[in-house]
């Protein structure tokens, strides 16, 4: 693997958490069902993450687009989510994980506010996982945000450019995440949806056919192992590597020199 700036030991790993809902169809469950075994889901990888190399995990719990669910079912995950901070939120201190919920918030219920700004100050000073939770949650609407905010920084009298532009909302939207090294799709889909686009440009793409509620520590080895076989250039050549007994002429002709 082609070494860059980044410490390979302390991956960042994105999840799209997919498939709750058609694994509990499936089964002839109601939805919510499928959901609710995704929070086990949830507590095992977070669990399994720090000794499998990861150092940030950011998992998509709800997108800006989940709005248009219907009602029930998107009350059900916000409860879901508001459960699982609330009663995760000491373990997830006791094993210095650090939570951190990215996305709107202007249009997220009071009760789940309250548990997201209690197990935030909870696990405050985790550093052993950064456990980063995206709800309402539009890379989209992230981007437009950046744009705008980096283009009323830009310094007086300098004229906006499209490198310096980049740079800014590059700064604006990594700063705080990091780049995505291994990005991780559930439940057989092959898209993005709208999440962490800018910060997955050069992130590694793993998509598993099993949904998310099956999703286990077996799964994400075999997703790690799979990322560390590739070799990952960010848009360079290789370098070449010399072979190990290098050609009589080859040497005789270094010697003469």
């Amino acid at each position: 693997m082609t070494q860059s700036s980044r410490d390979v030991d302390a991956l960042h790993v994105a999840i799209i958490m997919d498939g709750n809902g058609r694994w509990a169809t499936r089964r002839g469950l109601p939805r919510v069902a499928g959901h609710r075994a995704g929070v086990a889901a949830v507590r095992r990888i977070v669990e399994h993450a720090p000794g499998a190399g990861i150092r940030c995990l950011t998992v998509y719990a709800f997108s800006s687009d989940n709005w248009r669910r219907p009602s029930r079912e998107v009350h059900a995950i916000l409860s879901l989510i508001a459960a699982y901070l609330r009663i995760e939120a000491e373990q997830l201190r006791r094993s210095g994980a650090r939570l951190e919920v990215v996305g709107r918030r202007d249009r997220l219920p009071r009760f789940l506010l309250r548990e997201i700004a209690r197990c935030e100050s909870v696990t405050a000073d985790g550093s052993r996982l950064r456990l980063r939770v995206a709800l309402d949650y539009s890379s989209r609407d992230a981007m437009v945000r950046a744009a705008a905010g980096a283009a009323a920084a830009l310094p007086p009298h300098e004229p906006a450019s499209l490198d310096l532009l980049s740079r800014m909302m590059h700064e604006a939207l990594t700063a705080e995440s990091g780049e995505v090294d291994l990005l991780i799709r559930t439940g057989g889909e092959q898209r993005l949806s709208d999440f962490l686009l800018w910060e997955c440009a050069y992130a590694e793409l793993y998509f598993s056919s099993r949904m998310w509620p099956e999703f286990d520590p077996a799964d994400l080895d075999a997703a790690l192992a799979d990322f560390h076989r590739r070799e990952r250039r960010f848009g360079a050549v290789p370098e070449p590597v010399e072979p190990a007994h290098a050609p009589v002429r080859a040497v005789a002709a270094r010697v003469a020199r």
